[in-house]
């Protein structure tokens, strides 16, 4: 498998470069030239199949020979090592639970895989690798975790201060080692963007062995297909496949679904649910892509204003519109509608959502309303335990912390601060 350029003017790499470049040299991201095909007997018997069978033969193709297969199931069986359940909330509606990970967040799958394929990529190379990760929230946690102490590795995490939640900030300043937090005045957007300008920085490259832990980056994008997967293995009704709503900020969770289905999991419509920040949800009405400003909302880690992630959706479709559209709906919600949802969901269904799974939840109910017989998922990619403020007001009552967060809560902060200047943040990786 060679992977392209989005901007066509750098030539095809192999797995491996693309994992350990991150974004490519024209400043675009790495996609497959061409979408492989699942085997017809693993859909249909893969209630039979094992979560770890099932991770190495959709991520295989994609890999190529460029880690031995022994080893990548050794990769993929650490990565899907804990509980991906999908519940029923009611007849018509069900909750993919993606937080049952280290950091309680869908991306530990992405980090968890990712990482191991890099430390195994660079295990012999003397130099150090500078991990760059922008994080709007739960990418943080996980890139830290995934990575931590992960020999020959170092990570370096931006975030903006004061817009992630008390639990995800503990998550990625309180590890130290070969983990450094940088928080910035300002929003994911602008930690993205000093991201993306570290990459294309001569000086900085020229003294740095770098590559990025966000969704751009391929080793942490495609691996996001096995629970989409694995919630086809649960599914009840396999004669009807379900629509996903999946909550968007970044626009690489959704993306490796659509993917899926286009390589022959059985999806019958993807929705993308989004807050304010609705710049696809615009986009598929008005087909015009206008970048916006991040806003602030309580589901933080959807607040993204420019998704990186969209053109690869883009290329999935060969740019083509109403292609497009046949396969994908958006709907957007403010943090009233979200709280409201989390509120009476849990008083009727006695289901707890937090505020990113309400986004995902309100956007299922909203296509349901239009579309006859379609039964469906939305996915519930975060612990509601990391949204105290906004979950604990909608039901009027505490939640029970987790016994693995107890103690990370009283461990000590460790942040260097940044204004939002890439100057600044190039004199600090200089450094």
């Amino acid at each position: 498998m060679k992977y392209y350029s989005t901007n066509k003017a750098s030539g095809l790499v192999d797995f491996k470069e693309a994992t350990i470049k991150g974004q490519a040299i024209d400043k675009g991201l790495f996609f497959p030239e061409k979408i492989p095909h699942i085997e017809k007997d693993l859909i249909d018997n893969i209630e039979k199949i094992s979560n770890e069978e099932i991770a190495l033969r959709v991520i295989r193709p994609y890999v190529g020979n460029t880690i031995a297969e022994d080893k990548l199931y050794e990769i993929v069986c650490e990565t899907v090592n804990f509980q991906i359940p999908l519940k029923r909330v009611n007849e018509e509606i069900s909750s993919l639970e993606l937080y049952h990970g280290p950091t309680l967040a869908f991306k530990d799958v992405g980090a968890r895989f990712m990482s191991r394929c890099l430390g195994h990529f660079v295990q012999d190379d003397t130099r150090k690798v500078t991990v760059l990760v922008a994080t709007s929230g739960d990418t943080g946690g996980a890139v830290a975790n995934g990575f931590y102490e992960v020999e020959g590795i170092e990570v370096i995490i931006l975030y903006p201060s004061g817009k992630v939640s008390p639990v995800q900030e503990k998550q990625l300043t309180t590890l130290g080692k070969n983990i450094k937090a940088l928080e910035v005045n300002g929003t994911f957007d602008d930690c993205q963007q000093m991201v993306k300008q570290a990459f294309a920085d001569a000086d900085i490259n020229n003294k740095l062995f770098l590559t990025s832990a966000n969704s751009i980056n391929v080793a942490r994008w495609l691996p996001q297909q096995f629970y989409y997967f694995f919630a086809y293995k649960q599914w009840h009704d396999k004669n009807n496949p379900p629509v996903i709503s999946v909550p968007s900020g970044n626009f690489g969770n959704i993306c490796a679904g659509i993917l899926a289905m286009q390589s022959g999991l059985p999806v019958k419509h993807f929705i993308a649910a989004c807050n304010a920040n609705d710049v696809i949800t615009k986009y598929l009405v008005s087909e015009k892509y206008l970048p916006q400003k991040s806003v602030a909302t309580l589901s933080n880690a959807m607040d993204v204003g420019n998704p990186s992630n969209f053109v690869r959706i883009l290329e999935i479709f060969h740019h083509q519109f109403p292609e497009l559209k046949k396969k994908l709906s958006s709907f957007s919600f403010t943090d009233e509608e979200t709280i409201k949802a989390i509120k009476e969901v849990y008083k009727k269904e006695n289901y707890l959502l937090d505020p990113h799974g309400a986004v995902g939840y309100l956007a299922l109910k909203e296509y349901q309303s239009q579309n006859n017989n379609c039964n469906g998922i939305f996915l519930e990619t975060a612990h509601p335990v990391k949204f105290p403020e906004a979950v604990e007001t909608a039901i009027e009552n505490k939640i029970k912390i987790p016994d693995e967060l107890k103690s990370l809560m009283y461990r000590n902060k460790q942040s260097i601060l940044l204004d939002n200047n890439y100057q600044q943040f190039k004199e600090f990786l200089l450094k």
